[in-house]
């Protein structure tokens, strides 16, 4: 959870073009990132997939007011409102987006391209309906925040327990490239313009908390290397998950909460 889903990209830098604060091409530019092309496909009025640049003119026109993440996991519908085909489709990849102001939602699919050593990646975007109601158990940025403090004190408690940092050079090596990590994102623009400075807290620390809760969970790290050690690890950092994984989203959808849309 350290990286951006592609759907916070474009949900962060779609809310700041519809709000006038980023150029199309700035939004654009910012959403594809390493990626070689972006496109949206089932866009009401187009029979054919079109470029992002378009597609964000496309959903203004069509009544769009802002943009949410949702990032649902099995047994967790995060953010999802329906119906169950887009749901379906959700889940699969783990991420979407859902408009406001239009009953419409954006899934990637990721696709890769190009000889081994030259591989690009491409992103198509299917627009589907969705259903008008309150996204599934999305908190504000306020109880995101205070859920994650008690979630890294969870976290911390548990990596300790079971002698995380304790097992070898593989587990340090990889603590050691997570730490490597969350100082080269310090002073990057997490967040795109109109966001508060408390949005871009609380999306940092839910990602370092993914991040932490990903090390953990990988096989072969910690003192926990029987199978019941193992599930015991996982049981126990699936709340500080899910902790994590709600707090991004309220940090995503921060800026349309604010303006009420």
């Amino acid at each position: 959870m350290l990286s951006e889903p592609r759907s916070g990209r474009l949900a962060a830098w779609g809310n700041a073009l519809l709000a006038g604060l980023v150029s199309p091409d700035d939004a654009v530019l910012a959403v594809v990132g390493e990626d070689a092309v972006h496109r949206v496909e089932g866009l009401p009025g187009e029979p054919a997939p079109v470029g992002l640049t378009l597609a964000l003119g496309r959903l203004r026109a069509l009544g769009v007011t802002g943009l949410r993440v949702a990032l649902p996991v099995p047994g967790h519908p995060l953010g999802l409102s329906g119906p169950p085909e887009f749901n379906a489709r959700a889940l699969e990849v783990e991420e979407a987006v859902v408009c406001e102001g239009a009953a419409l939602g954006l899934v990637p699919e990721v696709r890769e391209a190009g000889p081994e050593g030259d591989v690009h990646v491409e992103v198509v975007w299917h627009c589907l309906p969705v259903r008008e109601a309150p996204p599934a158990d999305v908190p504000s940025l306020g109880e995101a925040e205070r859920e994650l403090a008690e979630a890294l004190r969870e976290a911390t408690e548990v990596l300790t327990r079971l002698d995380m940092a304790g097992s070898g050079p593989v587990a340090e090596a990889a603590i050691d490239a997570y730490r490597a990590r969350a100082a080269a994102s310090r002073g990057l623009e997490v967040l795109a313009p109109g966001y508060p400075p408390r949005a871009v807290r609380v999306l940092e620390l839910a990602q370092r908390v993914g991040a932490l809760v990903a090390l953990a969970g990988g096989g072969g790290h910690g003192g926990a290397v029987s199978a019941s050690e193992m599930a015991a690890r996982a049981v126990a950092l699936r709340p500080v998950e899910r902790t994590a994984r709600r707090a991004q989203v309220a940090a995503y959808n921060s800026v349309v909460e604010a303006r009420g849309v």
